[in-house]
């Protein structure tokens, strides 16, 4: 090989190296660009969460307060001297209060006595024969179901007529 094709060779070496270069400025722009990009989304992604973390905190805050009220006064009856119908009448006080404070959670009672059976919201315990109600109406709640919202927390537990008069569908 002559020295002018050495030389030819270089060139051409260097020729081909040069944009190589070029595009590895371009490569590493539209890099830093990207990773520029993606620290912006993650700081607000982390903005974002952190406001979330203070809304959460704030609702659970607020929705444990009104049963702390519910405590104290239950500690109240504790204490209290009076007779049994007192008493009565100051823990039907108190369960109206805790009913307030889940209703504020927007949880609702399961609608049970008088109401069809529903194997969605309640949960038989036993039956009860009689002719004097439609067949599966419920006629007795043992333990108030609940909901929040649309979604069921738990079922009622019930009592459900049977009724041989009626055939059931």
């Amino acid at each position: 090989m002559s020295k002018q094709d050495t030389m030819q060779d270089e060139t051409i070496d260097a020729a081909q190296t040069e944009p190589e270069i070029g595009t590895e400025a371009v490569e590493t722009d539209a890099q830093q660009a990207e990773l520029e990009q993606l620290r912006g989304e993650r700081d607000q992604l982390k903005d974002r969460l952190a406001r979330l973390q203070a809304e959460f905190d704030n609702a659970r805050k607020g929705a444990i307060d009104p049963f702390l009220g519910v405590m104290d006064n239950f500690q109240l009856a504790l204490k209290a001297d009076g007779s049994a119908e007192q008493l009565r009448t100051g823990v039907e006080l108190i369960l109206k209060q805790m009913e307030e404070a889940l209703r504020g959670l927007q949880v609702q009672p399961v609608e049970t006595v008088g109401a069809q059976f529903d194997p969605r919201i309640h949960e038989a315990l036993g039956s009860i024969e009689t002719v004097e109600h439609p067949d599966h109406q419920v006629l007795e709640e043992i333990r108030r179901g609940y909901k929040l919202r649309d979604k069921l927390l738990r079922p009622a537990l019930v009592r459900i007529a049977v009724n041989p008069a009626q055939k059931s569908e």
